[in-house]
């Protein structure tokens, strides 16, 4: 291989800026081999405690986690090399694109250029191994590859919230542990409300949102979830008051509020930013219609399923959203159709539809792939309800919760991380139903 590949490394100076990559000398390409040179590599290299500083000294055959999380750093090689001693740097914590390391060459050339260059890397994941080759080449990038996509993980902890106790419309909540356990309930902040919706924001925060409050008004008020758990009070709503909606994240850190009934049924959306702000109505794309569900799949994209539009017509159908938070029109549905249904992740990519209604009180539940392809019914374990919701815990598991079977109800069933509903669990905290729930860390 001769010339210079890729487009990783800015080295600037004397007024210009040359794009370059690993050198002609490159020991891998990326993919599986990139993976098994880096670990050939780093088998040889003595590892060394995190660095943090805003300045650090390299030695050769060392390794560095460099955690650029509170600022930059600039990193100075050794004043003297011999050939084939090697460095590595790894962006500890993924951070690296926003404050990114500068390599002082400290005298020595690096990938042939002189010292009155300045090489910056600024590649979030990143991890760059650097060997001497000669003076002429100087410091040679061996490998530089970044891991493009950060693994899939999910929120410890669930929180359900709001409802109807059978009597009034209510806002306590309940607390779900990392390992399944619903906790008593957690007195009320903000409005008092059933029929709203959930979802994720932040990696680590909850919003709860609309619904219908006392006296049958309909309202677009929201309330965020720190990720201790803890429910602030109202914010005002933005966007088309309404009940009987879905919500689900998107994209990693962000979320979407979606269809319901505001006089009559609708499928707009409302996009949540990953601070927790609700933005106006997005028009409907797909099947207006209320009483449905949805989810997170594929680690950053989301799945509206079910619900019906006018009455008695379920539907199975769903819509995928993007990881950008774009709605698709509708797929045609797959499995048992029915309304007032719940859904939540398991699997840290995968999502289940469960319990509802066909006319008749159902607990059957369907599977999402993590490429959003619903599985057809799996017969049901539980009792049969409606007006339930469900969230992830313990980052890869599920739980649904709460719930009518004919009167209000408060026990749950446990999902695990292959997607296997348990049987009931006694129920903890007020009996409920046109409940809410989403996850939080």
């Amino acid at each position: 291989m001769s010339g210079i590949t890729g487009s990783k490394l800015n080295i600037r100076g004397s007024g210009r800026i040359a794009k370059l990559g690993t050198d002609g000398q490159a020991l891998t390409s990326a993919g599986a081999g990139m993976a098994a040179a880096f670990e050939d590599l780093a088998a040889g290299i003595s590892w060394q405690t995190i660095e943090t500083g805003s300045t650090m000294t390299a030695v050769a055959g060392n390794g560095y986690w460099v955690d650029t999380t509170s600022n930059a750093c600039t990193i100075t090689l050794p004043a003297s090399a011999s050939v084939g001693d090697t460095i590595i740097f790894t962006d500890y914590a993924r951070n690296w694109g926003t404050n990114g390391i500068t390599i002082d060459p400290n005298g020595l050339n690096y990938q042939s250029r002189d010292d009155t260059f300045t090489i910056e890397y600024g590649t979030d994941g990143m991890s760059l191994a650097i060997t001497y080759m000669n003076a002429t080449q100087g410091w040679v990038p061996t490998i530089d590859e970044a891991v493009t996509d950060a693994p899939v993980t999910g929120n410890d902890e669930g929180i359900f919230g709001f409802g109807h106790d059978g009597s009034s419309v209510v806002s306590m909540t309940n607390l779900v542990s990392n390992a399944g356990v619903v906790a008593t309930d957690t007195t009320g902040v903000g409005t008092a409300r059933q029929t709203l919706a959930a979802c994720e924001y932040g990696g680590d925060k909850g919003i709860f949102g609309f619904g219908e409050a006392a006296s049958s008004t309909l309202t677009a008020v929201t309330n965020l979830v720190s990720n201790a758990g803890v429910v602030a009070t109202d914010t005002t709503g933005v966007g088309t008051v309404r009940n009987t909606l879905a919500a689900c994240s998107y994209g990693e850190d962000k979320g979407i509020f979606g269809f319901g009934l505001s006089g009559s049924v609708t499928g707009v959306t409302n996009l949540v930013s990953n601070s927790g702000v609700v933005a106006t109505d997005v028009s409907a794309v797909g099947t207006a219609r209320q009483y449905l569900a949805a989810c997170d799949y594929g680690g950053d994209k989301g799945i509206f399923g079910f619900g019906f539009a006018s009455w008695p017509t379920h539907l199975s159908i769903t819509n995928l959203v993007s990881s950008s938070g774009v709605v698709a029109s509708d797929t045609t549905g797959v499995g048992t159709a029915r309304y007032i249904l719940a859904a939540c992740g398991y699997g840290y990519d995968k999502g289940i539809f469960g319990f509802g209604s066909t006319g008749s009180m159902v607990s059957m539940t369907n599977l999402v792939s993590n490429a959003g392809v619903v599985a057809t019914d799996v017969t049901g374990v539980g009792t049969a309800r409606t007006l339930l919701a469900a969230t992830q815990y313990g980052e890869d598991k599920g739980i649904f919760g709460f719930g009518s079977d004919g009167g209000s109800v408060s026990m749950t069933n446990l999902v695990s991380n292959a997607g296997v509903v348990a049987t009931d669990v006694t129920g903890v905290g007020t009996a409920r139903s046109n409940i809410a729930a989403c996850s939080f860390n």
